[in-house]
């Protein structure tokens, strides 16, 4: 998800990740309600690869025609099934993509503004985009509840949902790169309490000339605390 507007030129980011099923979108609504500018890195891949779109022309010269549904969009579970084993099929979708979302993602991220902006990157750690932010936000919970949340939103067994979790990054891994932790064991309120914490630590943050990632870390449990 390249290129990058360097630092000094840009709104202050947080980048917003998080296990499957961990509550990303849940924790992102609280920020949005605080009127933060939300920047979906998904909904910007699944945009780029819209019918008439560059990049999956690209993407159908390298994988052909049945990739696509029969009204010409991007056929994902097929995607999905053609690069899951191969690496060097992953690689290329990656290669074919990524310069692509990473250009609209500067764009939306101009036209957003805002003091500061939350960048939700699901695999922020596992690509090792944290160049891209300034602040990086874990969302976490139990992974007994992230596979109770796989099977009640999407039908999965325990196993298959057990595979999906250990395809990630650790669980350890990702709350190493954290900055911020927001825990989501399901209680909403206790949720909305700790972004509300951290909404006024990231306005001080982005207030501060050449602030960084590099400030006080904020786990859950002091939030609260320390910032309401």
């Amino acid at each position: 998800m390249n290129p990058v507007e360097p630092r000094a030129k840009r709104v202050y980011r947080v980048g917003l990740t998080g296990g499957i099923a961990s509550g990303k979108s849940t924790v992102a609504k609280f920020f949005a309600a605080l009127a933060v500018p939300i920047i979906d890195t998904d909904q910007v891949a699944r945009e780029v690869v819209e019918p008439g779109q560059p990049p999956l022309e690209r993407l159908v010269e390298r994988f052909g025609r049945a990739i696509l549904t029969p009204d010409g969009h991007l056929d994902r579970p097929k995607l999905r099934e053609i690069v899951f084993s191969d690496p060097r099929a992953r690689a290329d979708l990656e290669a074919l993509t990524h310069p692509a979302i990473g250009t609209a993602v500067e764009a939306w991220s101009a036209a957003a503004g805002g003091p500061y902006q939350i960048l939700i990157i699901p695999l922020l750690v596992e690509k090792n985009l944290t160049s891209q932010v300034d602040r990086v936000l874990v969302v976490d919970c139990d992974e007994e509840l992230q596979i109770r949340r796989l099977q009640a939103r999407d039908g999965s067994t325990v196993e298959q949902a057990r595979a999906i979790l250990n395809a990630q990054t650790s669980r350890t891994a990702r709350l190493k790169s954290a900055h911020d932790v927001v825990q989501n064991d399901g209680d909403l309120s206790a949720v909305r309490d700790q972004v509300s914490a951290l909404h006024t630590r990231y306005l001080q943050l982005a207030g501060q000339s050449g602030a960084a990632a590099g400030g006080a870390a904020i786990t859950a449990k002091a939030a609260k605390a320390r910032f309401s």
